[in-house]
């Protein structure tokens, strides 16, 4: 697949202080738990990468960009932070926000590799001269905002985000929404056992809906840890994605809740790093990435549609939908974006939103217990995990997504 050319995009308001004790938000697909390492690929043999991504092939890409491939749309990525100089992300990464203030910086190894990672499934572009090399994205005109609002896994000023105060992401939900993003991508959440809403993240999340942001978050990694409920995943009208396999079967670390949407692909995913090698992983937070792709190539060719609209187009046209038409694994089935630009196209979109009002379960909006408990901590080395969210984190936090990464080899062997 050959990847497409380039496209336009992006304005400042403080967000309240969150008055409360704030548990410890991580972040992050690629967590090292169980990972196999294997010798980066040269660039000679970068066409390996776009054999391997599947997801491509799975989500019908080259059908849907022959109606759009992202132009005009911005994508906030809340995160880590986005490598700007990246070769396929560069040109595409617009001016952003660091609302942790401290931590890795660029040349650091514990600096932007879970953002770059999620910026390169919704809108890496590729490289060389005809940027048949590196990573394609989804939707590869869009533009990225980076917003920072957690610190790696391996960052060594986790330990102070820990004892400092912070309500980055519903700081950060906010920022996006007042200076352009058209979608706001959260690879992010809190799956832990006490984990409860956010009275200021779930405003956060109403506020960029209305302001016309639609907002997608993974649906959580716990599958196999109790399934507890994710925040933001669970706030009401957001778009929460499970994984699924390259053969669309649910991923056992997916958490299965109530509120998923749809399910994408988040095995074996093959994601760019700043140190400009490519890595294979997996978890949520890259199927709520590949989802943020296909809704800025929806917003793209029908920048109207309002977030509900959007979410039930999804809903409405996933492939492989389960057996009484949605569970909790994979909410309505595969997402489809070439399936969702037709029905649009054929304007097939109402504005009924029932459906989606429906989704809010008011009675798994408790309290809490009042002392969180740790989890174990992740495996070093490739963890663009856990970091602090907001200006801070507390210790009694979880991991949420321990994935697994890998290098990718050269020529196609190994895996």
């Amino acid at each position: 697949m050959t990847p497409p050319a380039t496209g336009p995009a992006p304005t400042s308001a403080p967000a309240p202080a969150v008055r409360r004790r704030r548990r410890q938000r991580a972040a992050a697909v690629l967590a090292a738990s169980a990972f196999l390492l294997a010798p980066a690929v040269p660039a000679a043999h970068a066409d390996a990468i776009r054999d391997r991504q599947w997801a491509l092939d799975a989500m019908h890409t080259a059908e849907a960009w022959r109606s759009a491939q992202g132009t005009g749309v911005t994508v906030a990525v809340l995160d880590t932070g986005v490598d700007d100089r990246h070769p396929d992300l560069e040109g595409h990464v617009l001016p952003g926000k660091d609302l942790i203030g401290f931590g890795a910086v660029r040349g650091d190894r514990s600096w932007a590799r879970h953002g770059t990672a999620m910026a390169g499934i919704i809108a890496g572009h590729g490289h060389g001269p005809d940027r048949s090399d590196g990573v394609l994205g989804i939707a590869p005109e869009a533009k990225i905002l980076p917003v920072r609002v957690i610190l790696e896994g391996t960052d060594p000023e986790r330990t102070k985000a820990r004892s400092s105060k912070g309500g980055a992401l519903a700081e950060g939900i906010r920022w996006a929404a007042d200076n352009g993003a058209d979608v706001i991508n959260l690879s992010l959440g809190d799956d832990s056992e006490s984990a409860h809403p956010e009275a200021g993240e779930d405003e956060a999340v109403q506020y960029a809906l209305a302001k016309g942001a639609v907002v997608v978050a993974s649906a959580g990694n716990g599958g196999e840890k109790g399934d507890h409920i994710s925040y933001p995943a669970a706030y009401p009208g957001v778009i929460a994605v499970t994984a699924v396999d390259r053969y669309g079967t649910h991923a056992a670390f997916s958490t299965r809740r109530w509120y998923a949407t749809v399910s994408a692909p988040g095995v074996d995913v093959v994601i760019a790093d700043p140190d400009q090698r490519y890595y294979e992983g997996w978890g949520t937070s890259a199927a709520a990435a590949f989802v943020s792709g296909a809704v800025a190539l929806i917003r793209s060719a029908h920048p109207d549609l309002t977030p509900a609209q959007i979410k039930r187009l999804l809903a409405e046209t996933a492939r492989d939908a389960p057996k009484d038409g949605r569970d909790d694994a994979r909410g309505y089935g595969f997402v489809d974006p070439a399936a969702a630009l037709r029905a649009a196209g054929a304007g097939g979109v109402g504005t009924d939103v029932a459906a989606d009002a429906a989704t809010y379960r008011k009675r798994y909006f408790g309290a809490g217990p009042t002392v969180a408990r740790p989890d174990p901590e992740p495996a070093a080395w490739l963890a663009p995990t856990a970091g602090g969210v907001g200006a801070a984190l507390l210790a009694g936090a979880v991991l949420l997504w321990r994935g697994g990464a890998r290098r990718l080899p050269a020529g196609g062997r190994g895996l």
